[in-house]
């Protein structure tokens, strides 16, 4: 690492630990949004925004003969009761940022200072966002529809993700497909209640939705591509009123995931007629809801290139992984790059997965973050 970057720990831990102890959930922002002002206004950058209320969107300006760049880091904490033992612990209770944001925000900071320090030297004008709501209800999706993209037009967007599988000291990526669409649904079983001894009166939405469940399995084996990969999985169930009563009603609560859009629709469209066509078979009816939320991970395979040059022997190729991420939102308007930070230490005991209340990383991973974006927009300005 760089000299430059290796003189930046000490600052990096202490802004990591500061918004640790003031992690907030989506939308409700404000201390993070106010801490970040401050350090970006103390570096000496003014033009700042406000978006969605808590985001903020700095802009630094380059010698203007290049396309401008974006970088993003999400803000928000997750419901989580923090387990850590640390001395840093979270001041708000129920609350932690148990997914690495308060890391993204420090990397997306000790960044912002580098660009004014050196802002001399800038061919691009650079776009930092600091976006709100990733873990719901997805704050880059109301900032695209806000208008940010026609108010500050970018060629690509770059942003990363701090990532216990992956060894500290790594950065790692994947052209294409990294991770996939995402979205939850409800299906419900409507039947015809009865006396439990009388079951000949009734329609039982129970039996139905067992067989229902049965037949919605059969999805990813018989009408999605051996090819494609893909995830059903119904993890809640809610239905009847007393074990003497014929169910009326039954909800199954679910995800759905895949790597490809084709597979993703090819799911929902099969959710629905299994459901309704199974559920019709015992007389009951079958519905389901979707919640579409986030697309799939989609890399640019040259700005992976870039990323492996500039890496060097710190990049590792990752496997594709069924989580979701809202970078993916962005990736419907403009090109872009999402990869991960490793932050896995067996030695130090950095092996809890995100959004354990037990995580946790070693904060010199963030100076390497902060370097691998200052090499990729030298290399873009090339």
């Amino acid at each position: 690492m760089e000299t430059y970057f290796q003189n930046m720990v000490e600052e990096l831990r202490q802004i990591r630990r500061d918004l640790h102890k003031i992690p907030e959930l989506g939308l409700k922002e404000y201390k993070t949004s106010a801490y970040i002002r401050e350090k970006l206004e103390g570096f000496g950058i003014t033009e700042l925004e406000t978006w969605l209320e808590t985001g903020v969107v700095a802009v630094i300006r380059g010698k203007g003969n290049k396309e401008a760049v974006a970088f993003r880091a999400d803000m928000d904490a997750l419901p989580v009761t923090e387990q850590t033992g640390c001395d840093f612990t979270s001041e708000h209770v129920g609350c932690m940022h148990a997914c690495g944001h308060d890391g993204h925000v420090t990397v997306l900071l000790g960044f912002a200072k580098y660009l004014q320090e050196h802002k001399d030297e800038l061919e691009n004008d650079v776009v930092l966002i600091f976006q709100p709501a990733e873990e719901g209800p997805g704050g880059a999706q109301l900032l695209v529809d806000a208008g940010l993209f026609e108010k500050h037009p970018v060629r690509c967007i770059i942003g990363c993700h701090i990532f216990p599988q992956v060894p500290q000291g790594k950065v790692a990526c994947r052209k294409g497909a990294m991770m996939a669409r995402n979205g939850e649904v409800d299906v419900h079983i409507y039947g015809e209640s009865a006396h439990g001894a009388q079951p000949q009166l009734g329609h039982d939405a129970v039996l139905a939705a067992g067989a229902v469940i049965t037949g919605l399995h059969t999805i990813l084996s018989r009408n999605v591509s051996p090819l494609d990969s893909g995830v059903l999985t119904f993890g809640a169930i809610h239905g009847g009123e007393a074990c003497n009563i014929i169910a009326k009603e039954v909800k199954l609560e679910g995800t759905m995931r895949a790597f490809s859009d084709e597979a993703y629709e090819t799911m929902t469209k099969r959710v629905q007629e299994v459901a309704s066509g199974i559920a019709a078979g015992y007389g009951c009816k079958g519905e389901a809801v979707f919640r579409h939320m986030y697309r799939v991970v989609d890399n640019d395979p040259k700005l992976v290139e870039l990323l492996q040059e500039v890496a060097g022997d710190a990049y590792e190729e990752t496997p594709p992984y069924m989580l979701a991420e809202d970078f993916s939102l962005y990736l419907q308007k403009v090109p872009g790059m999402f990869f991960f930070l490793g932050s896995g230490n067996a030695e130090k005991g950095y092996t809890h997965s995100l959004h354990s209340a037990q995580f946790q990383f070693d904060e010199e991973i963030l100076a390497l973050g902060v370097e691998t974006y200052a090499k990729l927009l030298k290399k873009l300005a090339e």
